[in-house]
């Protein structure tokens, strides 16, 4: 048995099947007689106290604005590795993933507005579509196996991981509330003390940690969303010692196993948790669950597939090194959002008092698994049978 779990977290599949899973049993609790359990797990109240500082939140809060600081984190880990010796290194492999990923952020949004307009309120809604779930569709193209060839995988990784770039910048600029000028301070100063602690070379990892831990809470308290702080701190984490080492990539290799069988599963067990009762279902055929689920399936691969099309015709990128068949396939997998849109939904109604929550989760559960189910039955048709 411990030898078949071992098997099983070391497939690449491994994280986007556990994310299957826990949407599977949080709808299952959501619609059963464990309701009320689901219901009160994600309220159990969590506080921290220092003297006269406190964060009181219910768990849900916690996972949404403090575990996914940790994945947050990863991600910059992983962008900061990309950008010094990866795929993002080179500027003219660069272009291609960068315009794509463009492409598959403004047609998705522009879907969903056109669905939207009129409705100020829905309209807050607009970068729900626009994300990309990286671990997921990963998952989903490794199922594949050998099959996929490596450009493939590089080109999705590089064009998630440029998504996930704009997916940071939108929540910055447009999902904040009223600002701490305090905090904000605390945090700023915070950001001065990694930088000089980087630029003298301090390469013991607690000093970063535990800065990192106060411009967290400060960024928690004001008012730009807390998961941000986890960028910033990885981009001042060393990325090479004296002796050789790397502490950058020694902190992904460890952090990667705990977001992706438990933060990412837990995050989605805690968000997709839908109550699929009479008005829900009623409610799937309205601007908001259309818009995200065209946007995801629809915009996804329209955008992606054609602003990457255009660069390479208009010999602004370099030709990829695979067929446009095969990108095509990408592209309708990038229309999986499901973790950073489940994200950015939380920014946009729920922390904003609206109660949008039942249709636009259906809309991203809908265009999601619409994605997921597309791409890979696409892929599976077109790719080498051996």
């Amino acid at each position: 048995m411990i030898d078949s779990i071992k098997t099983f977290l070391k497939l690449e599949s491994a994280g986007g099947i556990l994310l299957i899973f826990a949407t599977v049993l949080a709808l299952v609790f959501a619609n059963t007689d464990l309701t009320a359990a689901y219901k009160a797990f994600l309220r159990i109240p969590v506080e921290i106290r220092f003297a006269d500082f406190e964060i009181a939140k219910p768990l849900l809060l916690w996972v949404n604005d403090g575990l996914m600081a940790v994945f947050f984190f990863l991600v910059g880990l992983e962008l900061k590795r990309e950008l010094i010796d990866g795929e993002l290194s080179q500027a003219n492999k660069l272009i291609l993933p960068t315009v794509a990923a463009v492409g598959g952020m403004v047609v998705p949004a522009a879907i969903y507005i056109w669905f939207n307009q009129g409705d100020a309120a829905a309209m807050d809604g607009w970068a729900i579509p626009a994300a990309t779930d990286i671990a997921f569709s990963l998952g989903i193209l490794s199922l594949l196996g050998t099959r996929v060839p490596a450009s493939l995988k590089i080109f999705l990784v590089s064009l998630a991981i440029i998504d996930d770039i704009g997916a940071i910048i939108i929540i910055a600029l447009f999902y904040t509330s009223d600002l701490s000028v305090l905090s904000l301070s605390i945090a700023g100063a915070c950001l001065v003390i990694l930088f000089t602690m980087n630029r003298r070379g301090v390469e013991s990892l607690p000093p970063y940690m535990l800065v990192g831990l106060v411009m967290w809470a400060s960024v928690l308290k004001s008012g730009v969303h807390a998961t941000l702080a986890g960028v910033a701190l990885a981009f001042f984490i060393p990325y090479a010692t004296r002796d050789g080492r790397s502490p950058v990539k020694e902190l992904e290799h460890e952090l990667h196993p705990s977001v992706a069988f438990v933060i990412l599963p837990l995050f989605a067990f805690v968000n997709a948790g839908v109550v699929l009762d009479e008005r829900a279902i009623s409610s799937i055929f309205t601007s908001i669950p259309i818009g995200i689920a065209a946007g995801l399936f629809f915009g996804k691969q329209i955008g992606i597939f054609l602003f990457s099309w255009l660069a390479v015709t208009l010999k602004l990128a370099p030709a990829p090194n695979m067929r446009w068949s095969e990108v095509y396939g990408v592209s309708i997998l990038c229309g999986i959002g499901f973790t950073m849109s489940l994200f950015i939904s939380s920014l946009a109604f729920e922390q904003n008092g609206m109660d949008y929550l039942p249709v636009d989760r259906l809309g991203i559960l809908i265009g999601s698994f619409a994605a997921a189910l597309v791409g890979y039955l696409y892929l599976n048709f077109i790719l080498p049978k051996k």
